[in-house]
């Protein structure tokens, strides 16, 4: 891979993990349910008096050991930027968010949830075509298909993100949280990204992160 392209990558890396995390900040505010991942962490963050992005960073060294451990060859410069910077994004963009949107009415939940879920797209599309590695969340499904050799792709992924729901949940009610607003952390933004995100990725990956890549 020649210089020019490699920083090029390494720029679209940073580009698309920033977006994920500013997105995620979103799916807070609209407190309608965060991708299956998010989830989990949203139940730990509520039952570990920890900040947000100094928890993420310990939840995802566990899983870079394991990465470490089975299968390396998913490591790169992206599971760093991701591993190092999502966390600390996602607290300060929510902490922020919070001073300016008080109190928000459902109508204004639904549209930060429609904004959400477009930016982790974008976002997403930037990332994924850089292929400069995977997050260690991402690479846990992949490790079990491909160096494991444990079922397929897209069941295992479906089992590992109901896994982390189921998780997320359980830390949220033990952590003293009310039944009625586990929807915050698992909800119709946590189908929607588990679920749905796939053909808005491939829209931005077409028009928006290939183009800048090949230009």
């Amino acid at each position: 891979m020649e210089k020019k392209n490699l920083v090029k990558r390494i720029l679209m890396s940073l580009f698309g993990v920033i977006i994920c995390a500013i997105s995620v900040g979103i799916f807070k505010i609209a407190a309608l349910g965060v991708d299956p991942f998010q989830s989990f962490m949203a139940g730990l963050d509520a039952l570990v008096p920890i900040k947000f992005g100094t928890l993420y960073v310990i939840a995802n060294a566990v899983l870079f050991i394991f990465m470490l451990i089975f299968d390396r060859h998913y490591i790169g410069i992206a599971t760093f930027i991701n591993l190092f910077l999502l966390g600390y994004i996602t607290q300060f963009t929510y902490e922020f968010l919070q001073t300016v949107i008080v109190e928000p009415a459902i109508w204004v939940r639904v549209l930060c949830l429609v904004v959400g879920v477009v930016i982790i797209c974008f976002g997403s599309a930037f990332y994924m075509t850089a292929d400069l590695g995977v997050s260690t969340y991402d690479a846990v499904a992949l490790i079990i298909v491909n160096t494991w050799k444990r079922g397929k792709f897209q069941y295992v992924r479906i089992i590992t993100d109901v896994v982390c729901v189921l998780l997320g949940v359980a830390l949220f009610l033990i952590s003293g949280g009310a039944a009625r607003d586990i929807i915050t952390i698992a909800g119709v933004g946590t189908i929607i990204t588990a679920f749905f995100m796939g053909p808005l990725i491939e829209f931005f990956n077409v028009y928006c992160a290939r183009p800048i890549l090949n230009k």
